[in-house]
C-alpha cells in the first residue's frame, strides 16, 4: 500500500513521556504515517485522538467520510502494526472536540500536529493554563506533497485524484 520508506524521521534530542496527536484518519496516507512516526519517535507513549463520527461531521461538513469511527480505529491499528510493529506504545482516544485530552490530561507534554493545524497549540496552551496545567510543546510535521506538488489528503484520495502514497490517479484542474 505504501512505498518502502523508513518512517522514523530524523534523529532528535527531544523525548517526552506522553505525546498527543490526532485527526479524522478516514483514508490513511503517507501524511498520517509521517505524523505518527514523529509522535512515536518523540514520545514514550502516544495518545492518538480520532474524531468521533459526530465531531467529524461538524468539521468535515460537506464531506462524506468513507469509514465510520470503529472502522477508522481498526484501520489505524492495522496500519500501525504493519508500519511500526509491536514496539510502539499508544492508546486511542475518541475526539468529540478539537482539543481532546490535550486540555484536560495533565501528563501530556507535547502535541504532534501537521504544519496546517499546529497553530491550535497556542489555543491549547491558553486553555491548559486556565485549567492549571503546564503548557505543552508543539511539534509541527510538514504536509507531504503528492506527485503534482499539492498536499496529500484524505479528501483527494476519496475523490480518486491520488492514492495513499501521493501517486496521481487522475488529472485535475486544481493546479
Amino acid at each position: 500500500m505504501f512505498p518502502a520508506i523508513r518512517w522514523r524521521s530524523r534523529t532528535t534530542r527531544l523525548k517526552f513521556n506522553l505525546v498527543a496527536t490526532g485527526g479524522t484518519f478516514d483514508e490513511l496516507h503517507i501524511g498520517h504515517l509521517a505524523l505518527l512516526s514523529t509522535a512515536f519517535e518523540l514520545g514514550d507513549k502516544v495518545i492518538i485522538g480520532i474524531s468521533s463520527d459526530e465531531f467529524a461531521s461538524t468539521i468535515k461538513r460537506k464531506i462524506k467520510l468513507n469509514h465510520n469511527y470503529e472502522q477508522r480505529v481498526r484501520n489505524l491499528k492495522e496500519i500501525i502494526k504493519k508500519e511500526f510493529g509491536y514496539d510502539v506504545n499508544y492508546t486511542v482516544a475518541k475526539l468529540d472536540n478539537e482539543f481532546g485530552p490535550t486540555i484536560t490530561h495533565g501528563p501530556v507534554e507535547a502535541l504532534v500536529a501537521s504544519s496546517e493545524t499546529s497553530h491550535k497549540g497556542k489555543e491549547i496552551n491558553n486553555i491548559r493554563r486556565k485549567n492549571g496545567l503546564n503548557p505543552i510543546s508543539v511539534i509541527a510535521v510538514d504536509i507531504l506533497k503528492a506527485e503534482d506538488g499539492s498536499p496529500v489528503s484524505s479528501t483527494r484520495i476519496r475523490a480518486g485524484e491520488i492514492d495513499a502514497s501521493g501517486k496521481i490517479l487522475k488529472k485535475t484542474n486544481s493546479k
